[in-house]
């Protein structure tokens, strides 16, 4: 536990911060101190800091008060009362601040903020009477009342919401701004009533009591539900605490010359060297970030602050200049004064960030290494999303805000948990809602896209979408959403949960037609960006692919090679099942046919029989494999092709019940013969069922079993190669044999396919160069590496296969049984099957790759499982001798991207 006393410091001034001391004061306060110091205090609203420390003192002491830290505010507060002439709760002239989290990495919407503390009964008519404006005293306290019990006495917001919307009722308006002040005076009884209801007490009258409990309340923010989750898809550790900022309240919502909003110093969704943002008239930043009322476009501005327009696109490029980076920035304007509440990096989808870091080098103003780690590489996945296909008319059924680009088609589903059911069942879903909240954010990671009827491009749902790189259409004020029943208007259109609904987050459409959607093409400023990455990588990047078109693709996108063919999925399909199911039914029958002969005498006919079956059926698959071969080596002339001979579990070729019910055909049917095929077969593939299949009879064993099976394949690739090789450029072979746990078996399959291999060039009369290597992928092939290294001229580390067989965890099992319980359990942070168990699994490919290398220093160690393409994985790959990663191929960009940045680090 960590170790306080009375001495240890908590609070700091604005004026005593930088940027530099984020993980002590949070991102939010760090950032506000960095402002004061650049901008000047006649800018940035007064206030103070309270640290990250005193929240994780809070949290391990189970909410016991933090010690020194009540009088530490206490003078923090009478320090910002003697700065601004004003004291908290004054009948005369109240000060009011706000109560903000502010965590080291920003999590927007997740954690807690108060506004308007210090009201009360008396503050309030003397805020009225100082300003002149009774409608905005009593519209600020009661929100703040709203606020306080919801944050702080966990009051369901719908309470005070519903109370409101009595209120516009009563009075015949659709917007709050139609409420004067007596009817805003009204609704704030309304509202105290409904907190002594609800928590069981007076609303508290003392603003110190209030401050003490709104601080608390921030710090409980950091462990609630929606924050663990966040946190726990973001990668954010749990021990970090949150700072809270104290800071002087200034008013947008004080008439026509107010207002608040959102900007960027550059174009949010794009990247484009534009500034944009959202503003409401009259309103505070919480109406912005919330989504309630649908803001106008930050362009507005000109026309109806000129003044406060020009001095903000000012700062946001003076922001940017001093960050070197994109800003968002939020700002108030209290009639007619700029103030400037925060900045921070802006979150930005994929594109905005390539187009960034390519413009912020063309510009002068990073340099390009500094600008490739400015790019998230794991949001890249977005550049490769979908977009509806532009030669398809589709009938438009509303717009609404372009909040984040991509397109995504799916089920409609109207709260989080419902898109978490229909995502676990399989189903695409968009995530329709009036307007989202922070605990929707689960459900968001479950959507392919989102959906809502308010808010715009500042909005919580547009924040989180572009985040996640999620499509996301904002503001589209058509729907009217009815989530009771289930059930969303468009004018006289009706839509249910489940029914299909396309949206197109960079233009802002939304129709109900089955758009095709298409992949994107890259863009010349990611080429580029690309091209400087390939520039400071180390790493060469290789993709998996099973198909000339995953072939193509993967060139495309920059692959220098295929790290890894799967032959086994190449013995799917229609023309390709039976052959294959009778291939292997087949040889169990040779098997026996010949154990038969030494037992009781030779059944020639019954040999003949059998053999011939197989031989042909092996023939056959020979020559369709040859002819993928050939589609896979056009594509990749002159560069590496790493083939995996076969390694299926035998039970996804001879599915038990597909034979007992051929059984039950032939038996249905009469057919004597038929019913003693079908029974005779079935018998076989029971036979041959095994307990745990993916520990089972496949890779090398397979091979050691049906050794005329590689050879088949062999003769297929090294024909292939023949033929590649008279045409043009042939590839680089590679040929692989997995599951290998004994160097011996390396020995004698290696041997095998060698001398395939010649016979197979002798008969093609055409000299194929080629290596033989193995994947690594038993925890045991890591530790006896030296020893398999001698009969291998290349390893590739099969780590999903390594991963399962290092933590015994099913990958096919785990996701829906035991692994949210120990993500939830903090256990683990993330999948050890998205991201590799450096402790684990990553220690086991380091003794790999130091074994082998002791044997045969010049062996190539590449990786080909899914962890070649997440970038955390790469920067352990990069740091520990590994050539190559190898990864879908639209994970190309992502790793050649990441490969730069681990260079770059590693070099620093």
């Amino acid at each position: 536990m960590q170790q306080t006393t009375t001495d240890t410091r908590f609070v700091y001034e604005f004026s005593e911060g930088s940027r530099e001391m984020r993980e002590l004061l949070g991102g939010k306060g760090a950032n506000i101190a960095e402002m004061t110091r650049i901008l000047g205090a006649d800018r940035v609203p007064a206030g103070f800091t309270i640290t990250t420390g005193a929240c994780v003192t809070y949290m391990q002491s189970g909410g016991e008060e933090v010690p020194g830290l009540d009088s530490q505010v206490d003078s923090a507060l009478a320090a910002l009362e003697e700065r601004t002439g004003k004291r908290l709760g004054d009948r005369s002239d109240p000060l009011l601040v706000s109560v903000r989290s502010g965590a080291r990495d920003s999590m927007p919407g997740m954690l807690e903020t108060i506004l308007n503390l210090g009201l009360g009964d008396a503050a309030v008519e003397g805020l009225a009477e100082r300003t002149g404006n009774p409608r905005f005293a009593w519209d600020s306290y009661r929100r703040f009342v709203q606020m306080f019990g919801d944050v702080v006495r966990g009051i369901p917001s719908e309470k005070f919401e519903s109370a409101l919307r009595g209120a516009r009722d009563a009075k015949g308006v659709e917007e709050d701004a139609g409420l004067d002040a007596e009817d805003l005076r009204e609704l704030t009884a309304t509202f105290l009533g409904i907190f002594s209801d609800e928590a069981g007490e007076e609303f508290p009258a003392d603003p110190r009591v209030q401050l003490r409990q709104a601080i608390a309340a921030v710090f409980e923010s950091w462990n609630g539900d929606r924050a663990v989750t966040y946190r726990r898809l973001n990668r954010i550790p749990d021990e970090w605490g949150t700072a809270v900022n104290v800071q002087q309240m200034v008013f947008g919502n004080k008439g026509e010359t107010s207002g608040s909003g959102v900007a960027f110093s550059r174009d949010e969704r794009t990247g484009e060297p534009t500034p944009s943002g959202d503003f409401l008239l009259d309103a505070q930043g919480e109406d912005v970030v919330a989504g309630i009322r649908t803001p106008e476009d930050l362009s507005a501005l000109v026309g109806r602050m000129p003044e406060a327009h020009d001095e903000l696109l000012e700062i946001l490029r003076l922001l940017e200049r001093h960050y070197r980076n994109m800003q968002d920035v939020e700002f108030t304007i209290e009639e007619g004064r700029l103030y400037l509440l925060q900045t921070r990096n802006a979150k930005r989808p994929a594109q905005a960030a390539v187009r960034f870091a390519h413009d912020a080098v063309e510009e002068g103003l990073l340099d390009l290494e500094s600008a490739l780690r400015t790019i998230d590489a794991g949001s890249l996945d977005a550049l490769l999303h979908p977009v509806f296909d532009p030669d398809f008319e589709y009938k438009l059924l509303t717009r609404g805000v372009a909040a984040s680009p991509g397109a995504a088609k799916g089920q409609i589903a109207f709260n989080a948990a419902e898109a978490i059911r229909r995502a676990e069942d399989g189903e695409n879903v968009i995530l329709v809602r009036s307007f989202t909240e922070a605990d929707d954010v689960a459900g968001f990671h479950a959507s392919h896209g989102i959906l809502t009827a308010e808010g715009g491009k500042a909005s919580h749902a547009a924040l989180v979408a572009r985040g996640m790189g999620r499509p996301c259409v904002a503001g589209a004020s058509a729907l009217a959403i009815d989530e009771a029943a289930g059930v969303v208007h468009i004018g006289e259109i009706e839509l249910k949960a489940g029914d299909l609904i396309a949206i197109e987050g960079s233009s802002g459409s939304v129709t109900l037609d089955d758009v095709p959607l298409i992949d994107p093409e890259i863009s010349e400023e990611f080429e580029a960006v690309l091209a400087w990455a390939d520039g400071k990588r180390r790493l060469a990047v290789r993709a998996n692919a099973d198909t000339r078109a995953d072939a193509a693709k993967a060139r495309g996108f920059g692959a220098e090679g295929i790290g890894l063919c799967r032959t086994e999925h190449m013995f799917f399909g229609e023309d390709r099942t039976e052959l294959v199911r009778g291939m292997f039914i087949a040889a169990e029958r040779r098997r026996r046919a010949h154990l038969h002969a030494e037992d009781s005498g030779v059944d020639e006919d019954e040999l003949r029989t059998t053999e011939s079956e197989f031989v042909t059926a092996l023939e056959h698959l020979g020559e369709l494999q040859r002819a993928d071969f050939e589609a896979i080596m056009e594509e990749m002339r002159g560069l590496p092709v790493t083939i995996r001979l076969l390694d299926p579990p035998l039970h996804e070729f001879l599915p038990l019940d597909h034979y007992q019910e051929l059984v039950r055909e032939a038996e249905g049917a009469g057919d004597e013969a038929r019913i003693e095929r079908a029974r005779s077969e079935a018998e076989i593939v029971a036979e041959l069922q095994e307990a745990n299949p993916m520990l089972g009879m496949r890779g090398i064993r397979l091979a050691i079993n049906f050794p005329e099976v590689y050879e088949m394949q062999v003769r297929a690739v090294i024909g292939a190669a023949a033929k590649s090789g008279r045409d043009g450029e042939p590839p680089i072979l590679e040929i692989m044999l997995p599951l290998i746990a004994y160097e011996a078996e390396l020995e004698i399959l290696g041997e095998r396919v060698k001398a395939v291999a010649e016979e197979a060039m002798r008969e093609a009369g055409v000299e194929v160069s080629y290596s033989v290597g193995t994947m690594i992928e038993l925890p045991r092939a890591c530790l006896i590496a030296e020893r398999i290294a001698e009969h291998a001229e290349f390893f590739s580390f099969g780590t999903n296969d390594l991963t399962q067989t290092t933590l015994g965890f099913s990958r096919d099992d785990v996701e829906g049984s035991f692994m949210p319980a120990y993500l939830e359990s903090r256990i683990i942070d993330r999948s050890p099957f998205e991201t590799l168990d450096l402790d684990g699994v990553g220690e086991l490919v380091k003794a790999g790759v130091g074994n082998g290398r002791r044997a045969h220093p010049a062996l190539q160690c590449g990786v080909c499982g899914e962890h070649g393409g997440d970038p955390d994985s790469i920067r352990f790959f990069n740091s520990n001798g590994i050539d190559y990663v190898s990864c879908s191929p639209f994970r190309v960009p992502i790793a050649r991207i990441a490969a730069a940045q681990a260079a770059i680090d590693e070099g620093e």
